[in-house]
């Protein structure tokens, strides 16, 4: 089984992009592009469709940082929210012991930093869903 290729929308109504290009990166996001499809609270959603511009903390130039997920839901008090939503392992979410990884960690770090930035100005939430959230071993 492939860990990369692309997702087959079944619920097009809901999927706010381009339905012929939502490529997953990992099993992990395919879960979650299944759970976005199939989830009935899930009122709309895209893959990499929102691009939000970072300082590199390495080059001190301006990247494009493209999220993962933006969703919107229906919440179990029945109010409509929107996320942006960043998967990675949790071994991602915490700095790193080996200094080979401290560039990709900070580079992250500001990653994360900008989509708080512009999830706020947007009146939305940004989180970071691990392998926890998702219930994977």
């Amino acid at each position: 089984m492939s860990y990369k290729g692309f997702y087959k929308i079944k619920n097009l109504q809901k999927y706010k992009g381009n339905p012929t290009n939502v490529v997953y990166r990992s099993l992990w996001e395919r879960k979650f592009m299944n759970f976005c499809d199939n989830n009935s609270n899930v009122i709309e959603w895209s893959s990499e469709e929102i691009v939000i511009p970072y300082v590199s903390p390495i080059d001190n130039k301006i990247h494009r940082y493209f999220v993962d997920f933006w969703v919107k839901l229906i919440n179990k008090n029945k109010i409509i929210e929107e996320y942006l939503i960043e998967i990675k392992p949790m071994s991602k979410c915490i700095a790193p012991k080996n200094k080979k990884y401290i560039n990709e960690w900070k580079i992250n770090k500001a990653k994360w930093k900008s989509a708080s930035n512009y999830a706020k100005e947007k009146n939305i939430k940004f989180k970071i869903l691990t392998e926890t959230h998702l219930n994977i071993n």
